[in-house]
């Protein structure tokens, strides 16, 4: 390591050099032997080995179990605003490449998939949802915030201000409260609502960047959906956790014979239904308030065939190992109920969207619940997030969103 580096060290221990070696970006701190006193909660610090091996440099958080966020591996690398505006610029050249035209709703920065520990933001049209997860991040918001929108504007995107949405209680684990409203740029004003109009696969949306879940809008299923639209035509399809209606509006643009949209949440149905009107589509959807684990039972039950294609897009089951066994169950519950209510010849799209339910677990699940029914699977497509949400192989964490398409024979 290059002499005269004014940063503190963390030192780690032996095992925490070899997890260090797999590539991870996440120092534990069950794997510090030493950290420095008097730190600032944030601040960046050196990691080394336990003979002093340089292993990188990262934001410390002195409460949470992860205890540095790796930024760098290289010792030459000054961490100021030319580096976050390297990093942004490569963030969002990459976009630009994967997602061509589809960049003005789209995830520009991914958190530790970008370089980014902790952070996201999301771009819906002419406003940016951000949200920051770690005190690092957290406390070089008046750094990156405005170099993020210097690059969209050099590139010729339309920016009119960013929203914080850090409303969420996980920010806990960092030691940071929750709040949620404008960044303030300097020189700007910011809009007056926080509402946005987007258009994605060719579906317009009303998307609320300051009341809806996360930071708006769920944009790592967009090409799923369009996969959903194609496969729609002349089906009676049943959109199960619709949320805003994102699957059940391209299905019924994609051609559907009729769409039954299915949430629990009244709000989330008062919105799926103005997408609806706003795309002329509200005549061929029809809107059922119900939880899906009551529903599916009860359309058995009345030996219900009404459905050629059912859609199971849940929210996530479990956020952390110890409820997975659980969510596993609540998977097979609702995936055999699906399967069995389908023809034979009908189609299956069910997803995951949680880290702790790998592939691997998700299919035995699926197979479970297909033995379950007597049914066989006959796999179509199984897709993923999005590529504006990359997935680092060293990093699984990155890695969370599973969709697969099934017809059931």
């Amino acid at each position: 390591m290059k002499d005269g580096r004014d940063f503190p060290r963390v030192t780690v221990t032996q095992k925490g050099e070899r997890w260090q070696a797999t590539g991870h970006p996440w120092v534990y701190a069950s794997d510090v032997a030493e950290e420095p006193e008097g730190c600032e909660n944030g601040c960046l610090v050196d990691v080394t080995g336990p003979k002093g091996t340089y292993l990188g440099t990262g934001f410390l958080s002195r409460e949470s179990r992860i205890r540095v966020r790796i930024l760098s591996r290289n010792a030459n690398d000054r961490f100021d605003g030319a580096f976050w505006e390297r990093r942004i610029r490569y963030a969002w050249a990459y976009r630009r490449t994967v997602m061509g035209e589809d960049v003005g709703a789209c995830r520009v920065i991914f958190g530790e998939a970008d370089g980014f520990p902790g952070l996201t933001v999301d771009r819906f049209g002419s406003l940016l949802a951000a949200q920051s997860m770690s005190v690092g991040i957290e406390r070089l918001r008046g750094v990156i915030y405005p170099l993020i929108i210097k690059v969209l504007r050099e590139d010729g995107q339309r920016v009119d201000g960013i929203f914080e949405r850090n409303d969420l209680p996980g920010r806990a684990l960092e030691g940071l409260g929750q709040y949620k409203g404008w960044y303030g740029l300097p020189g700007e004003t910011p809009p007056e609502r926080a509402v946005v109009g987007i258009r994605e696969n060719g579906v317009a949306y009303e998307v609320d960047v300051e009341n809806g879940q996360k930071t708006g809008f769920f944009l790592d299923q967009k090409y799923n959906r369009a996969a959903v639209a194609r496969l729609a035509r002349g089906r009676r399809v049943l959109d199960c956790f619709t949320h805003t209606g994102s699957f059940a509006l391209n299905a019924a643009r994609g051609g559907a014979e009729r769409v039954t949209a299915v949430d629990v949440s009244g709000t989330a149905l008062e919105t799926a239904r103005r997408n609806a009107e706003l795309n002329g589509l509200a005549d061929r959807i029809d809107f059922v308030r119900a939880d899906v684990f009551d529903l599916l039972p009860r359309l058995a039950a009345e030996n219900r065939r009404d459905y050629d294609l059912i859609i199971l897009d849940p929210p996530a089951f479990t956020k952390s190992r110890g409820t997975a066994d659980s969510a596993f169950r609540g998977y097979r519950e609702i995936n055999s109920r699906a399967m069995a209510l389908l023809p034979r010849g009908g189609y299956l799209c069910t997803a995951s969207c949680s880290h702790f339910m790998p592939m691997a677990r998700f299919e035995e699940m699926l197979r479970a619940a297909a033995r379950d029914t007597g049914r066989e699977l006959r796999e179509a497509e199984v897709r993923k997030q999005a590529p504006d949400h990359p997935i680092l192989w060293n990093v699984p964490e990155t890695e969370y969103l599973k969709f697969y398409i099934f017809q059931v024979v």
